[in-house]
């Protein structure tokens, strides 16, 4: 979208080379096994693809809050989510009538503190650093992280094709994000 679009950072072929090994690193862990569904559930599909769009979207939009402190939109974030959805969650939800354990109560706030409003802080301030591409790179990671987790903890087995693909994804995700050095001038 960057590239085609908005034209609001330079996508250098270091960038587009990032993107491409991204894409062929998660296909590869992913395998092609993954696409055989493809089409049967059309709607929950589409609204996967519409949902990655949205991503996409919110980064270049957070671009325009470049000359705010990285908090000011991070707050404006929660706040107009919270306008949207604690009116639904009182018509849905009817939270009075529900009885939350504890843990569910302290898992809430640590999920609302460090999942999201210290990641939305961190989140504004690597667009202003990395540019939208970089910073929507890290997107790229959820899947061998995910697929590590579960050879770490569950004990599942990676064939070659997944430790190929996690080595595209972060080849491409430093190509995204990792400056280039400008060489310095001998005096």
């Amino acid at each position: 979208m960057t590239a085609l679009i908005t034209r609001h950072e330079p996508v250098t072929l270091r960038k587009l080379i990032g993107v491409g090994a991204g894409i062929a690193g998660i296909c590869l862990i992913i395998g092609t096994q993954a696409l055989g569904g493809l089409g049967h559930e059309l709607w929950a599909q589409l609204a996967i693809v519409a949902a990655t769009v949205c991503y996409a979207g919110a980064a270049i939009f957070g671009r325009g809050f470049k000359c705010l402190d990285p908090m000011l939109p991070a707050a404006g974030s929660m706040l107009c989510g919270a306008v949207i959805l604690v009116p639904l969650s009182l018509v849905f939800d009817q939270p009075w009538t529900l009885a939350p354990s504890t843990a569910s109560i302290l898992a809430l706030l640590g999920l609302s503190v460090f999942s999201t409003a210290l990641a939305f802080v961190i989140y504004f301030r690597l667009i202003h650093t990395l540019g939208s591409v970089g910073t929507t790179s890290q997107a790229y990671l959820r899947v061998p992280i995910g697929v590590g987790i579960g050879a770490l903890f569950l004990g599942e087995s990676l064939g070659s094709t997944a430790w190929l693909g996690m080595g595209f994804v972060v080849a491409g995700v430093a190509a995204m994000t990792i400056p280039i050095r400008k060489p310095a001038f001998a005096r």
